[in-house]
């Protein structure tokens, strides 16, 4: 047994010797079947309203396995770093709140929803996680296109614009999000596009070798010429993707702007 699945297996056992909890969910690699020894646990945990001003979080993680690093990161969850480096990350949130759960429908594919029950005395979590039942959001949409490629070209834009300045750091930054929104141009011409907010999860597997190729040439480390030829190759890749999708898909996309952004890239700051 895995050390995650030995920790996912504590956190069942100490949520059921809780008074003050009254439900759990798992989110994450493990309620896919793609868990391994790298991943992440992941948890939704719900306190009785009355409870949640004294409920102590911090000791309750300890209890389940001692940590080095217990914070909260910007986005409000707790994140662990347990002593063995497994990492988790913990939600706790009020009883009240627990129909936030089926918000969690726009964000993907939920295809096995019992995986993510850990444990409940509410009767509400299964009526939750049922709402997550049946097929994600449709990512293969023209506006989901012409969204992917209006911000290539706003990230693009401002990654040569700085790399122009000197700001190699900066544009750096900015080629990963160039990155990103191309994989999602990727992503749909491969018809992979159920990893639309995590495009780059797996794509060893899911990329062919010409277009792993393709993402490759877009990397950069922080060198001005290879950045300049990163940017370079980001134009050409984004312009074989526009070829190849606007037989299925409505593109608002001016062609000659493809060819300005080139001129833009060769012209000296």
């Amino acid at each position: 047994m895995l050390l995650q699945e030995k920790l996912i297996a504590k956190v069942r056992e100490k949520c059921a010797t809780t008074p003050s909890i009254s439900s759990c969910m798992m989110y994450g690699s493990f309620t896919k079947g793609e868990g391994d020894q790298y991943s992440d646990i992941e948890f939704y945990i719900f306190i009785k309203d009355e409870d949640i001003q004294t409920f102590s979080s911090s000791r309750w993680i300890e209890e389940i396995e001692p940590y080095d690093l217990l914070f909260i990161n910007e986005y409000g969850t707790e994140v662990v770093v347990f002593s063995s480096l497994v990492r988790g990350e913990f939600h706790f949130l009020r009883e009240s709140e627990m129909e936030i759960i089926k918000s969690f429908k726009d964000t993907g594919c939920f295809p096995d929803t019992m995986s993510m029950f850990v444990y409940d005395i509410t009767d509400q979590l299964r009526r939750c996680l049922d709402h997550l039942k049946g097929d994600g959001p449709e990512r293969m949409t023209d506006d989901n296109v012409n969204d992917s490629f209006h911000n290539f070209v706003n990230a693009w834009l401002m990654g040569v614009n700085v790399l122009k300045r000197g700001e190699l750091a900066r544009s750096l930054e900015c080629l990963s999000h160039v990155q990103r929104f191309i994989l999602r141009l990727i992503r749909v011409r491969e018809k992979t596009a159920d990893l639309w907010l995590n495009a780059t999860k797996n794509l060893e597997k899911d990329l062919s070798a010409k277009l792993y190729h393709a993402y490759a040439s877009i990397t950069s480390k922080l060198d001005q010429v290879e950045l300049h030829q990163a940017y370079r190759n980001a134009l050409h890749v984004v312009e074989d993707l526009v070829h190849d999708l606007s037989g299925n898909y409505q593109f608002d996309v001016d062609k000659g702007m493809l060819r300005k952004l080139n001129d833009h890239l060769t012209l000296e700051s």
